[in-house]
């Protein structure tokens, strides 16, 4: 089985759904990763930019993953950058892998890049395109200090529908979080360790197992 999850974000695969991957990745499946947007001057300094780059890679090589595309457009610019042009290179992206599930951001997230890239891979992934891609199943995750922080509007609120046990990845996905030196925070903070175990505790208890993840299931062709 393939896997490919598209982050905004370098970071939001790990918050949004890391005990998914490394749990995909135990069962033998492929994961392959798309990051969409990178830093860039004059906003971040050369040193920063690089410190990035490391971080991704060495990302990767804690999930195992098995590709990496990197998109390059401008980190939270993506609502300047013409949609046509974010679905072109995504298409690709997609078709390159031809996963059989797909994890995406939340829609309703504070983040604009996570409406962007929402919106520009259901663009790509019409129902009625997702056997042509391969594609089975569509999830959205929710990803701490973006979901939560949006309004509290009825069209931006995250309802879970499908849940995964993470019990025994957690504590790996907590030790690949710290990974990301320029993005996650100490406790007490959205992207500190204790939210991190308490949102997988809460969610764990919906299904009455210790940890778990959970996502809302866009869409399923079967």
């Amino acid at each position: 089985m393939k896997i490919l999850v598209i982050a905004p974000h370098p970071d939001d695969e790990t918050l949004g759904c890391g005990g998914a991957l490394l749990r995909h990745q135990a069962e033998g499946h492929e994961v392959h990763w798309v990051v969409v947007t990178e830093a860039h001057q004059p906003q971040w300094s050369s040193d920063y930019i690089e410190k990035k780059s490391v971080e991704i890679s060495a990302v990767f090589d804690s999930y195992k993953m098995t590709s990496l595309q990197e998109l390059k457009f401008p980190t939270t610019q993506l609502d300047e950058i013409p949609l046509s042009k974010l679905i072109d290179r995504l298409r690709e992206a997609i078709d390159n892998v031809r996963p059989d599930i797909v994890y995406l951001v939340h829609d309703g997230d504070v983040h604009t890049d996570h409406h962007a890239v929402f919106t520009a891979t259901l663009s790509v992934l019409k129902t009625f395109y997702m056997k042509k891609w391969g594609v089975k199943r569509i999830l959205s995750c929710e990803t701490l200090s973006s979901t939560e922080a949006a309004a509290p509007q009825p069209h931006r609120v995250f309802i879970p529908n499908v849940y995964q046990d993470i019990s025994s990845y957690l504590e790996r996905k907590i030790e690949i979080m710290a990974t990301y030196e320029t993005e996650s925070q100490p406790d007490p903070f959205p992207r500190g360790p204790l939210a991190i175990r308490g949102l997988a505790r809460y969610r764990g208890a919906s299904i009455g197992v210790d940890y778990a993840e959970a996502f809302m299931l866009i869409r399923e062709v079967f």
